[in-house]
């Protein structure tokens, strides 16, 4: 979300910003919101000007009843005047109701144009014109053929898929055995590897209200994703940045605390509207599944060094698995609304011979700051908004996929990395059951 001074005095690059995100249906609501800005800086112009002439009004009022008693004509002159004050507070009350519907209308457009993207983003329509940056580790295809991932989990008795349909439809997944406990292995060794680099963990609510769920992302991100409970002001979770940074809603920060680096455990609930290809079938992409989540809220001037540290922790907590990644840079038509910058870490998946989505670096600038009122007290005592971050840890059972592929050997076993071995009772191998 931008602030109107800048729309007002900028009107050119939110426009041409518009287009590099390749919505030119939002041209129109420059020109709209900068007609709602000045009807109402005129209002409150008229609404000011008529509080200080309440003020004259009523001493004028005061000092012409005090003449009215050697003069009766005065008395009729401060009827006058008095009936001015009464049409002036029912233009004034006219105004104030003016006021809020202009300012409700602003604040409504202003929060379906998108933020500006730093200079540095690709220009591109959608995810196919992303760019790689950097690879990794070396991508290997073994000389034996790699099953499906959920077969993979089937041969050691790991996943369930049947009975969650029976049990709570598609999109869902009963994990067991060996399969469970590597998955909350995995979850472990992430939150003990985000604390090692200083950040400090949380177990953050699982539901929020509609204010923060508007604070922290777009209307569009809101109806494909989140899961409303009837009857309540309450969203499911589908991520815990999203209660994370809700965390500080309406609060003043004080500077020395920043930066705040927070580390969050959750249960993430996601609708996944739309068709997908036949590789997101499995547990690919579903509607329940847990994650590790990294969050920061710093200085402004500080969050492009922060973005960078962010999603190097990310290639550092995979490739301590041996797992081959690289960093995509997103494009500007592929970044959500609120986002200034954002790049994917992708794993290499040995079977399809390609990378995937395992993790999702963002910047979102002051954007989230300024929609949930989140303040930062400098040391001169003045007010600024901060900037927030966030970035995947790690997001089992799709980073599962990755690991399965990357650790299985032509036996059918999978081996188990050193880095894990604590969290899996010292196992090695994993042999299948079948």
């Amino acid at each position: 979300m931008l602030d109107i001074k800048f729309v007002r005095d900028n009107p050119d690059i939110v426009r041409e910003n518009i287009k590099k995100k390749y919505q030119d249906g939002k041209l129109a609501l420059v020109d709209e919101v900068l007609e709602l800005d000045a009807k109402n800086r005129a209002a409150i112009r008229e609404a000011s000007d008529l509080r200080a002439s309440r003020n004259s009004l009523s001493k004028q009022i005061g000092m012409l009843m005090a003449q009215a008693r050697k003069d009766p004509s005065k008395a009729e002159e401060a009827e006058k005047v008095k009936e001015q004050v009464r049409r002036n507070a029912e233009r004034l009350t006219e105004l104030e109701k003016l006021e809020e519907e202009y300012a409700e209308k602003i604040r409504r457009i202003m929060l379906l144009i998108p933020n500006i993207i730093d200079s540095s983003v690709p220009i591109g329509p959608d995810d196919s014109a992303n760019v790689e940056v950097e690879r990794f580790g070396e991508p290997v295809v073994p000389d034996f053929p790699i099953p499906y991932h959920t077969e993979i989990m089937e041969s050691f008795n790991g996943v369930d898929m049947d009975a969650a349909g029976r049990v709570s439809g598609n999109g869902f997944y009963y994990l067991m055995g060996d399969i469970a406990r590597l998955h909350s292995a995995v979850l472990a060794y992430a939150r003990d590897f985000m604390i090692g680099k200083g950040f400090i963990y949380c177990v953050p609510p699982f539901m929020i209200h509609s204010n923060v769920v508007e604070g922290v992302m777009s209307q569009s991100e809101m109806d494909a994703m989140m899961y409303k409970i009837e009857g309540e002001d309450l969203y499911l979770i589908g991520t815990s940045e999203h209660s994370m940074i809700g965390k500080f809603i309406d609060q003043i920060i004080p500077e020395d605390s920043l930066p705040q680096t927070l580390t969050s455990y959750s249960p993430c609930f996601r609708k996944e509207k739309g068709a997908h290809g036949i590789e997101e079938r499995g547990v690919y992409r579903i509607h329940q599944f847990e994650k590790q989540e990294m969050i920061v809220v710093c200085k402004p001037e500080d969050s492009m060094a922060w973005y960078e540290k962010m999603w190097r922790f990310s290639v550092e907590l995979f490739r301590s698995m041996e797992i081959p990644v690289r960093q995509l840079e997103c494009c500007s038509g592929d970044l959500a609304d609120l986002k200034v910058k954002s790049c994917d870490i992708e794993a290499w998946s040995p079977r399809q011979q390609k990378y995937f989505e395992v993790c999702s670096c963002s910047n979102l600038g002051d954007a989230q700051a300024r929609r949930l009122k989140m303040r930062v007290r400098g040391e001169d005592g003045k007010m600024y908004l901060p900037h927030t971050l966030n970035n995947t840890v790690v997001a089992p059972p799709r980073m599962l996929i990755a690991f399965l592929e990357n650790h299985l050997q032509a036996d059918g076993s999978v081996t188990i990395p050193e880095v894990l071995r604590p969290y899996m009772g010292g196992i090695e191998v994993l042999i299948p059951k079948k």
